[in-house]
């Protein structure tokens, strides 16, 4: 959530969000529901617990769809009930992703597709699925997932640096293609987030450290972050931004 901000055009907005009901994406999933959307989101697990408390939370409860992003006839009904509950997605956020570490030997065909099933297609699917909507609304926003993971040159997951990079260039495509139809679309990059997975499966206290020296700003990031930064991202407050990609993570890498 945010304690700093206020977008006041994101009022009664209709969003949905992948992975909305945990890590990053449950900030996210606050995050807009306290600037007063009106907010969807798909989740494998079971988040059922986590929307009854955003709805007490908030009064407004967000429409949980339990759904498997990479099965893509799932993720489209998902998002046409949601848009049957909601109206019309005025914002789309693809958060959802797998950073799980594998090495170049230990690739196969399948868990390769598996990889890009998870952290590339659905970015593609959601923008289908929810052009219409926008391009009868006269316009809307979709921020996608991407990672500075590819920019650093990080090793040990090269499908997920694979699928990031692959992201922000899907993204400059589709900003030119939407863009006479005033369908913004952007990448936010978030640097090392340390949600709960991330402290349970990787972070180390010399990892950490290691990091936070790589950074301008000496502090380690935390959902919350990023959560400014994508309402930004959906609100009219960035109207003539599209094609662009917004780094999030402390000072480490630079896009000019």
């Amino acid at each position: 959530m945010s304690d700093t901000v206020t977008f006041h055009d994101l009022k009664d907005k209709s969003v949905f969000i992948t992975g909305g009901g945990s890590g990053i994406g449950a900030s996210l999933t606050e995050g807009f529901l306290q600037q007063g959307a009106k907010v969807a989101f798909v989740q494998r697990s079971d988040a059922s617990e986590f929307a009854a408390k955003m709805g007490s939370k908030y009064g407004s409860t967000p429409a949980f769809i339990q759904c498997d992003i990479t099965d893509i006839p799932a993720l489209k009904e998902a998002m046409a009930q949601a848009a049957s509950i909601n109206g019309a997605f005025d914002v789309v956020v693809n958060n959802a992703a797998n950073d799980n570490r594998h090495q170049l030997a230990d690739i196969t065909p399948e868990s390769w597709d598996i990889g890009q099933a998870v952290n590339l297609r659905p970015h593609v699917f959601t923008a289908q699925a929810a052009v219409d909507g926008m391009k009868d609304a006269g316009g809307g926003s979709i921020i996608n997932f991407s990672s500075v993971s590819y920019m650093m040159g990080n090793g040990d997951y090269p499908g997920y640096v694979a699928a990031k990079a692959a992201i922000t260039g899907l993204t400059r495509g589709l900003a030119r293609e939407l863009g006479p139809h005033n369908i913004r679309v952007n990448a936010l990059m978030p640097g090392w987030v340390l949600t709960e997975r991330q402290m349970k499966l990787w972070a180390t206290p010399e990892g950490l450290a290691a990091h936070l020296e790589k950074q301008c700003l000496k502090e380690h990031l935390v959902a919350d972050d990023i959560v400014d930064a994508t309402l930004f991202l959906a609100s009219k407050a960035s109207r003539m931004m599209t094609g662009q990609a917004m780094v999030v993570d402390g000072g480490v890498v630079v896009t000019g």
